[in-house]
């Protein structure tokens, strides 16, 4: 099993920048594929990058050239760097981890999941 830790959700202002980061323990994080997806009270956890193993990404077209996600295998982290932030990109964002392959995959693809954190986006 692995064991995941987001850190870095914090309150910012429209079109500022922010950076999260999921760090894993307790297994080969190199063996599982990695995802954020974010969630606000009303709706569901919607999906926005998975990375494969090799770092081949992934991206919600809500985010696609906003957000950038990458891995590091040594470090066993994995982080999501933020740009052109929007009041509707508010959220808890969650880390989440799986044996299976990375792509546009729902959050019932992902096995593990970390106890999320709170981005929230002022206008």
């Amino acid at each position: 099993q692995v064991q995941l830790v987001e850190s870095g959700g914090a309150l910012v202002q429209a079109g500022g920048s922010l950076r999260l980061s999921c760090a894993a323990s307790g297994s080969a994080f190199s063996s599982y594929s990695m995802a954020w997806f974010r969630q606000t009270p009303e709706k569901e956890r919607d999906f926005v990058v998975s990375i494969s193993r090799g770092g081949n990404t992934y991206y919600a077209d809500s985010v696609q050239g906003r957000f950038t996600s990458s891995r590091d295998n040594v470090k066993n982290t994995l982080t999501l760097q933020m740009h052109s932030l929007k009041p509707e990109d508010t959220a808890v964002y969650y880390c989440a981890a799986t044996v299976k392959s990375a792509g546009y995959h729902g959050a019932g693809w992902y096995e593990y999941w970390g106890q999320g954190t709170q981005v929230t986006v002022s206008s």
